[in-house]
């Protein structure tokens, strides 16, 4: 070989290898560049990250996230903060990101002053579920989404503070604390905390935790108590607050959070452990709180015998309404949530898609208030899952109950009748309406009106109204054998913040609740219980407790220790203009708005079904299935699509072809998710599903949950 054939040949090669990396596939592919190597990346709820291997000569390290089929001049920075180092190899978390898909680049700076840097795979960001009561039209605030907007991004003008164990005490923000807009600076979080108080100051103010956060870091940040007070001027004070771990490692360890007399808070992605009294308490006049994907473990010994692990791990009462508890991980709690105490007056709470994983009781024990439970997973569940007492009223749909004692009861009646006391409570009864829960093993179970299944029936003594449909009402003449409270039907009659469409089957809840509940990535905490053992105590799992007793933090620093953003501090999502797929690419669907991007019209001879646009009505397709609103914004090829039809068990989508064509699915769910295609299963890369098809007759079916918004056949 001559040198410049040599020479073509290793240009052809150089330029195979950098095609390589590009055009890699996501997940946790390692990807290389001279001197950095990305070990691991993904997307989460509105959040990316990325993971590489410390290079040996690196003065520091920038981070910057863009949507995937933006320009490079796209990138925007992280803050500094959002980078940690850990013991073999550092991490970045991009937040505040609208769902869609995203590439990471990782920037390292070297003791000469030179950069190099590399890029991830494209990463899947998907929208956490905004549901249940916090998100009901006729609430205070209409939302619990706190210092975030419904998209995922970061409110105008929201300010950011970051906890670690070396800044709880000395992180400072000016406080609006006059009517004449006169600022005060806090120093320490319960400082600044203690200025918002005052009322003056609703800014939108997320509060990021990062890494093991103890009690004797928050030392004089904390009440007396040992919380950290999240307090409104008065009762449904507007606070616009976010508090939440970033990673899969940040906890509040040794200390609770108790918020009261506020409006909009969100607490999201923490590990609560060695808590005080309850983990999260909801004390007096709260609204329009959200609290999910945190991992609540262990509270420190209480003094009285049923508070080995603690008391509450998420109560609320005293006027507190309008709360959303959902897709948190209790592991073994003993009492997970009381809800209602000194309540007179209606109140309004969701569960769903809680892991009540071996824990003991209270999943609620519910006093006076107007209860959705639904697509929760009670796994193991010693003493009794849902009580009701003291007028209150419970819809309870959609939950997979395994090996659960007494899934359901109403006090002094039913199965709490059966012993010589009341099991949970010696009050008067509330009443419960049970509709397509699944229940496996259970020890007791008395249905009202069982005219469907075979559990025997009670006119006058049960556990629950099984309803035949989920709107049907019940009929007054199912009352409380003591206290003579009938159901008030507010499923059917107020907007409880949930469609019909939105609640996954119940064949699906284990499945769902097991990989999406908790912190990113299941957090850095792990346990194994024993069935066998476990389903059936209620003590304290001493080496489950000795587990959390010895955890210690696996972060060495935070800080990319080089060029700080020029910008706003977190990183921005305003919408970036999307860039032209190569004529041989599929159009990926991005969840990032392109404003002047004009729709591309199908050529005449394509089919094409927007469910935007066309809901199920088609002269093409036949359609069965559920539309929904709620899963989040697709933009594909210049349209920008916000319904879709939920790919279940129960969708099926025919349609007949003359000639061999190619059918185009749009999804918003991750690579790799599978739908089904005349019975073969096909993955989606960034969202879409390309399938070549011959004449004839065709179904599309459930493989994976998802969800789609458009298809076309070409």
């Amino acid at each position: 070989m001559n040198n410049r054939a040599a020479k073509v040949t290793s240009y052809v090669l150089l330029f195979a290898l950098v095609f390589s990396i590009i055009v890699s596939g996501v997940g946790n592919t390692v990807v290389h560049a001279l001197g950095v190597s990305i070990t691991s990346s993904g997307g989460w709820n509105e959040t990316a990250y990325v993971e590489w291997s410390p290079v040996s000569n690196a003065q520091g390290y920038n981070v910057y996230v863009k949507p995937a089929s933006a320009a490079d001049s796209q990138y925007k920075q992280i803050d500094t903060q959002l980078i940690r180092k850990y013991a073999s190899y550092w991490r970045a978390d991009a937040v505040g990101l609208t769902a869609g898909s995203y590439v990471m680049k990782v920037e390292v700076v070297l003791a000469d002053g030179t950069k190099e840097s590399t890029v991830s795979n494209t990463l899947s960001v998907a929208a956490h579920d905004r549901s249940g009561f916090a998100f009901a039209d006729q609430s205070p605030f209409g939302t619990g989404s706190g210092a975030y907007n419904e998209d995922g991004t970061l409110k105008s003008g929201a300010q950011v503070i970051y906890i670690t164990s070396a800044t709880a005490q000395t992180v400072t923000l000016d406080v609006k604390v006059n009517s004449s807009g006169g600022k005060q600076t806090g120093v320490g979080l319960g400082a600044i905390l203690a200025l918002r108080q005052k009322g003056y100051d609703t800014t939108p103010l997320a509060i990021r935790f990062i890494g093991k956060v103890t009690d004797a870091n928050m030392s004089g940040q904390l009440n007396s108590s040992g919380f950290l007070q999240v307090k409104g001027k008065a009762n449904y004070a507007e606070m616009n607050i976010t508090l939440e771990g970033i990673g899969k490692d940040a906890y509040a360890y040794g200390w609770g959070i108790l918020l009261r007399a506020v409006g909009n808070v969100e607490v999201r992605n923490l590990g609560i452990a060695l808590f005080p009294d309850d983990g999260i308490s909801l004390d007096t006049g709260n609204a329009n709180i959200w609290l999910h994907n945190n991992d609540i473990v262990y509270g420190k010994a209480g003094g009285d015998a049923d508070q080995a692990k603690g008391d509450g791990s998420t109560d609320l009462k005293k006027g507190s309404t309008y709360i959303t508890i959902s897709y948190n991980h209790y592991w073994d709690s003993g009492k997970a949530a009381l809800v209602g105490f000194d309540d007179s007056a209606e109140f309004f709470v969701t569960f769903h898609h809680n892991w009540f994983d071996h824990s003991d009781s209270r999943h609620p024990r519910i006093r006076t208030g107007s209860i959705h439970i639904y697509n929760n997973f009670f796994d193991g569940i010693s003493k009794y899952a849902i009580g009701a007492t003291t007028g209150s009223n419970a819809f309870v749909e959609s939950n997979y109950f395994r090996h659960t004692k007494k899934p359901m009861m109403i006090s002094l009646q039913g199965t709490d009748a059966l012993e010589a006391e009341g099991t949970f409570s010696g009050e008067d009864g509330g009443m419960i309406k049970a509709y397509n829960n699944t229940i496996v093993d259970a020890e007791s179970m008395i249905y009202a009106n069982s005219n469907i299944g075979t559990a025997p029936a009670s006119a006058t003594s049960f556990d629950a109204y099984l309803a035949s449909s989920r709107n049907e009402t019940v009929p007054s003449s199912y009352k409380t054998l003591v206290g003579g409270t009938s159901y008030n039907n507010f499923d059917t009659s107020i907007d409880t913040g949930v469609n019909a469409a939105d609640i996954d089957s119940v064949s699906n809840v284990e499945q769902v609740v097991t990989a999406e509940a908790g912190r990113l990535s299941k957090g850095d905490f792990t346990w194994d219980f024993v069935d066998s053992v476990d389903d059936l105590s209620s003590s304290l799992n001493t080496p489950l407790m000795t587990k959390i007793l010895n955890y210690t933090t696996q972060l060495v620093a935070v800080g990319g220790n080089s060029t700080p953003p020029s910008s706003t501090p977190a990183p921005t999502t305003t919408p970036a203009p999307t860039t032209t797929p190569a004529p041989t690419t599929t159009p990926a669907p991005t969840t990032t708005p392109a404003p002047t991007a004009t729709p591309t019209p199908p050529p005449a001879s394509t089919l094409v079904h927007n469910f935007t646009t066309d809901g199920k009505t088609s002269s093409f397709f036949t359609i069965t299935g559920s539309l929904s609103t709620t899963k989040g914004t697709v933009v594909y090829n210049g349209l920008t699509l916000t319904q879709c039809l939920k790919i279940e068990s129960a969708t099926n989508i025919a349609f007949t072809t003359t000639a061999a064509k190619t059918l185009t699915l749009v999804l918003n769910t991750a690579t790799g998710t599978k739908i089904k295609v005349d019975g073969t299963s096909y993955a989606a890369t960034n969202g879409v599903v390309s399938v070549p098809i011959v004449a004839g007759a065709h179904t599309i079916t459930k493989d994976d949950v998802a969800n789609l918004y458009y298809m076309k056949v070409e």
